[in-house]
C-alpha cells in the first residue's frame, strides 16, 4: 500500500516521473461501448446520446453541475448529448436531465448536458507513485471565450466538459484543489491550441458553460469492501506540488487537449 504522506509529499511530486498516456476514441456514438476506468472498480459506456461512468461504489465528487453539482457522493457521471431542439424555452434544463438520468436509472448521479456528440469523448490516464488519475472529455469549442470576456448570450453552442477520477481519498478542500488544478490544465490546452474567444478575439481559455467535475475514492472505512485496519486518511493538498495535482493536471491536459485538436481538424476552414 502506498505510504499516504506521499501522496501528498511536495519532495515526491518533485522526484515523480509521471506518466501519460492520451487516447481518442472515435467510434459511432450509436454503437454501444464499454471500457474500464483505471483505478476503479468502474466503467465508462457509451450508448445511444449517453456517456456514462459509472463506479460499483460510491465516489466523492466535486462541481458545479446543474444536476449533482456541490460535493455529492455518487455512483454516476453522465453526459446527455442534446439537439438545440431539446432545449428550447420553456424548456428548463436541469428539470429535463434530472428527468433522463432517472429515466435511465441513472441515480445518483452528476449530470452534464452537451451539444458535442459524445462519441467524440478522449480518455487520458496518469500515474505517478501508486497513484492514478484518469480523464475523460467532450470538447467544443464553437462558443470559445475568455475569462474576463465581456458578458452576453452565446452566438454559437460548444462547450468542454471534463471528468478526473483520482483513485486516492480527498478532503474537501483537496477536492476543491483538484478541480483547480484541473480547470487549469484546461486553459492551458486551449491557450496552447491558440484558440481564439468569438467575443474579444484575444487567447481563449474555454467556454462560456464548461463543467469539470472531479471524482475520488472514499476513505476505505466507508466502501463496501473496507474493513478497520484498511481505512486510509484522505490527503489534504492536490496543488502543483504534490503527486495527487501532478497526475490529475497531466491526465487532464492530454484528454482536453486530444480533443481540441478533434474539434479543431473537424472545423478547418
Amino acid at each position: 500500500m502506498t505510504d499516504p504522506a506521499r501522496r501528498c509529499s511536495p519532495r515526491a511530486s518533485a522526484e515523480a516521473e509521471t506518466v501519460a498516456h492520451a487516447e481518442t476514441r472515435v467510434e459511432a456514438h450509436a454503437e454501444a461501448q464499454t471500457i474500464a476506468v483505471p483505478g476503479a472498480r468502474g466503467t465508462l459506456t457509451l450508448r445511444d446520446r449517453w456517456l456514462v461512468a459509472s463506479f460499483e461504489e460510491p465516489v466523492r465528487a466535486c462541481s458545479w453541475a446543474i444536476v449533482g453539482g456541490g460535493i455529492a457522493e455518487v455512483r454516476h457521471v453522465a453526459w446527455l448529448e442534446v439537439r438545440d431542439a431539446d432545449l428550447r424555452p420553456p424548456i428548463d434544463p436541469r428539470r429535463m436531465l434530472v428527468e433522463r438520468l432517472r429515466d435511465a436509472g441513472l441515480h445518483p448521479a452528476v449530470g452534464l448536458l452537451t451539444s458535442r456528440s459524445v462519441a467524440t469523448y478522449t480518455v487520458a490516464t496518469a500515474q505517478s507513485h501508486g497513484v492514478t488519475a484518469w480523464c475523460v472529455a467532450t470538447v467544443g469549442l464553437g462558443n470559445a471565450l475568455r475569462a474576463g470576456d465581456p458578458p452576453g448570450v452565446a452566438g454559437r453552442i460548444g462547450t468542454i466538459n471534463t471528468l478526473v477520477y483520482v483513485d486516492a481519498p480527498l478532503t474537501d478542500e483537496a477536492l476543491l484543489e483538484a478541480n483547480a488544478i484541473v480547470t487549469e490544465a484546461k486553459c492551458a490546452a486551449v491557450l496552447e491550441a491558440d484558440v481564439r474567444s468569438r467575443r474579444s478575439g484575444r487567447p481563449a481559455t474555454g467556454t462560456g458553460t464548461d463543467c469539470t467535475v472531479v471524482a475520488c475514492a472514499l476513505p476505505a472505512k466507508h466502501t463496501e469492501r473496507a474493513v478497520a485496519h484498511e481505512a486510509s486518511p484522505s490527503a489534504a493538498y492536490a496543488g502543483k506540488h504534490t503527486v495527487i495535482g501532478s497526475v490529475a493536471g497531466a491526465a487532464a491536459f492530454d484528454a482536453i487537449a486530444a480533443g481540441v485538436r478533434r474539434w479543431t481538424l473537424e472545423n478547418a476552414p
